[in-house]
C-alpha cells in the first residue's frame, strides 16, 4: 500500500471516529473492503462483505433493543430492514465519499451506473473490515452508525408511510372492504442504478390511484404505494376540516 493510500484509509477511519484503529492490520482489511474484484480476484471485499451482512443485522438489533425496548416486535422488524436496506448503505457510503477510495477493474469502472450497487457494497464490507480488526467486537459498529441510525429512526417513526408505503396502504384497503392494492409495474429504461428505472402505478378500486418510480420494482411499487397513503391523508385532512 502505498502512502497516498495509506493517508487517504486513515483519514477515512478518522472521518467515521475510529481512532484507535491506526495500526496495519485495520488498515489492510479497510483496504481490501474497498477492493472490488474486478481488480484483484485474490484480495477483494466479498469475504468483508458476507461478514458485514451478518454484523449490520446484528448490530443494528442490539441498537433498537438498547434504544427503543418499549416499540413491537413487528415495529422492530420494520425499522431494522431500513436501518440495513441497500438504500440506508448507499447513503452512508455517499456520505464517506467511498466511490473516491474504491479500486474498481477496467470493467467496473466502465459500468458507471452500477456505483451505487458498488458503494452499498464496498459500506457493508468496510462494517466487516471493522468488526474483523476489533476482535469480533461490535462496540465500534455501534459507535459509528448509532448517530445515524438514530437520525433514520425518527424520520421512520414520523412518516412511516414512507418506508412502509405497502403495508399501512394494503391495511388500509381491506379495512375499508377494498381487497388488495393492485401494483402495474414497468421498466422504463435497463440502466442499472437508475432512480427512474421503474415505473409503478398501484389503484385500489374506484377511489384511489397513484405512481411511483424507483430503481427496482420494489422500491418503485413502495414509492407508488407511499404516494396513495399521502393522498388518502390529504383527504382525510380536508374531510376534517371541511364545513360539517
Amino acid at each position: 500500500m502505498d502512502s497516498t493510500r495509506q493517508h487517504n484509509l486513515l483519514l477515512l477511519m478518522r472521518v467515521i471516529g475510529l481512532h484507535e484503529f491506526n495500526y496495519p492490520e485495520i488498515l489492510n482489511l479497510v483496504d481490501q473492503a474497498l477492493t472490488h474484484i474486478s481488480a484483484d480476484r485474490n484480495k477483494n471485499f466479498e469475504r468483508l462483505e458476507f461478514i458485514g451482512d451478518a454484523v449490520l443485522r446484528l448490530a443494528a438489533t442490539e441498537f433498537i433493543d438498547r434504544h427503543y425496548p418499549n416499540i413491537s416486535v413487528g415495529s422492530c422488524s420494520s425499522l431494522r430492514a431500513q436501518l440495513v436496506s441497500d438504500r440506508w448503505l448507499a447513503q452512508m457510503g455517499d456520505r464517506l465519499k467511498l466511490d473516491s477510495l474504491l479500486i474498481l477493474g477496467t470493467k467496473a469502472l466502465g459500468d458507471s451506473a452500477a456505483r451505487a450497487r458498488l458503494r452499498t457494497d464496498a459500506t457493508e464490507a468496510l462494517i466487516g473490515a471493522i468488526y474483523a480488526g476489533s476482535k469480533s467486537n461490535l462496540e465500534p459498529i455501534h459507535r459509528w452508525l448509532t448517530p445515524y441510525w438514530q437520525q433514520t429512526t425518527v424520520e421512520v417513526l414520523e412518516a412511516p408511510h414512507h418506508f412502509h408505503g405497502k403495508t399501512i396502504l394494503q391495511e388500509w384497503s381491506q379495512a375499508q372492504g377494498l381487497g388488495l392494492p393492485n401494483y402495474i409495474t414497468d421498466e422504463q429504461s435497463s440502466h442499472h442504478g437508475d432512480p427512474e428505472r421503474f415505473h409503478s402505478e398501484v389503484r385500489v378500486g374506484k377511489r384511489l390511484r397513484a405512481e411511483g418510480l424507483g430503481r427496482s420494482r420494489k422500491e418503485a411499487e413502495q414509492n407508488a404505494a407511499s404516494a396513495a397513503v399521502q393522498v388518502i391523508q390529504d383527504r382525510d385532512v380536508t374531510d376534517a376540516a371541511s364545513p360539517k
